[in-house]
């Protein structure tokens, strides 16, 4: 399960198939240097996105 306060970089690592989701809010975060360093939450706000919504919309990606 993702969660807000998780590194955006474990994210991508764990679950490869959420970079569609990051894409489709506009998150670059594969080569984004600051993704190394900010966790799901810190990225979200970074661009304006819900972090809650983006957390549901991942963990619904990598539970099909």
């Amino acid at each position: 399960m993702i969660t807000k306060d998780m590194p955006i970089t474990d994210i991508v690592s764990k679950y490869p198939e959420t970079v569609e989701v990051f894409a489709s809010y506009g998150m670059g975060c594969i080569g984004c240097m600051a993704a190394r360093f900010e966790n799901l939450e810190q990225g979200a706000m970074a661009h304006g996105i819900d972090v809650n919504k983006l957390v549901e919309d991942l963990n619904a990606k990598i539970k099909k």
